[in-house]
């Protein structure tokens, strides 16, 4: 049996993680958290982590090391960073043969500053992004695709191309939207029709639909697309098919380290599994998995789960819609 090919499009990220114990601290005023860094001083770091990221990047090597086609696609530049997120795309084993670089094009570029317990602070520079009517995007990369992952793409323009694009290719579509779509709500609720898997946490389907639980969001979600998943971090997540719905709890009680990836990892985890024909139930149990696995390691691709891993059993109910 024939893989199927899962093509991952948005941006990708130079990620530089900064440690101190003596320096980074967290506070709370007023119910906000926050760092607080004093001005003109030179600061000591225990530690400097360089790795990738970005949501498109992070689930293509979840893809990829599940064993399946995994295909990026996106604008990057000649710059230091835009060469080492390609290189290590290409260490995975990922298809990179659609990314174009020019000058013009300029990768993202984040700055972490970790706290204990996986909390951080992320001075984010977006870099650049092709326009939605840019010929340096191949959207024929798409073509033959079984599946194509989207997450925050920065631009709805962009973004209802290619999902145009992709369903007059018969290309299934999975799609975990952020802020600046959940914005353009309406614009957003136009799209979901062509959507196949839709996953989102609680607060942010609480700006698409009404509900209090996960399950009414969910079942209200449903309405719009096939399956649907929303989660609450370790409160759990709960998915439906409109068949069946499953509540899953964590999947192991773990200290984490770093909550960078961990979403990311959860919705691609469901996306390598459910796109080889398992079950709702099995997908959602792999997601958690690869979730979990990732908080435990300082990046978001460093704890990404590798294809044969065993897995073990976790809180989970299944009901009939």
């Amino acid at each position: 049996m024939t893989s199927p090919t899962i093509v991952t499009i948005g941006k990708a990220t130079q990620d530089v993680f900064l440690q101190s114990s003596q320096d980074f601290a967290q506070f709370e005023h007023k119910g906000v958290q926050y760092e607080s860094l004093p001005v003109g001083q030179k600061l000591s770091l225990d530690n400097v982590i360089f790795s990738t990221g970005g949501n498109a990047t992070n689930a293509a090597v979840t893809f990829a090391r599940q064993g399946l086609h995994s295909k990026y696609i996106w604008c990057l530049g000649t710059d230091i960073a835009s060469e080492v997120i390609l290189q290590s795309l290409d260490k995975e084993g990922i298809d990179t043969a659609s990314v174009y670089q020019g000058a013009q094009y300029l990768s993202s570029y984040s700055a972490i500053l970790m706290l204990s317990g996986g909390e951080r602070t992320i001075f984010n520079h977006k870099g650049s992004m092709p326009e939605a009517n840019s010929p340096d995007f191949d959207f024929s990369a798409l073509d033959g695709a079984d599946w194509v992952y989207l997450s925050s793409l920065g631009d709805m323009e962009l973004l209802e191309r290619i999902v145009s694009y992709a369903v007059q290719q018969n290309t299934r579509i999975m799609f975990n939207p952020a802020g600046s779509e959940l914005e353009e709500k309406d614009k957003l609720k136009a799209l979901l029709p062509d959507i196949d898997v839709l996953t989102l946490n609680k607060e942010e389907a609480q700006m698409v639909v009404d509900g209090d639980t996960l399950e009414e969001l969910a079942r209200r979600l449903q309405a719009y697309c096939p399956v649907v998943i929303v989660s609450d971090g370790p409160n759990g997540a709960t998915a439906t098919d409109g068949k069946t719905i499953v509540h899953a709890g964590m999947y192991e009680d773990v200290p984490v380290i770093d909550r960078t990836g961990g979403g990311d990892a959860f919705g691609s985890g469901f996306l390598s599994q459910f796109a080889q024909g398992a079950s709702l139930k099995d997908a959602i149990i792999f997601a958690s998995a690869n979730s979990t696995s990732v908080v435990q390691k300082i990046g978001a691709k460093e704890g990404i789960l590798y294809q044969g891993v065993e897995l073990h059993d976790m809180p989970l109910t299944e009901k009939e819609f």
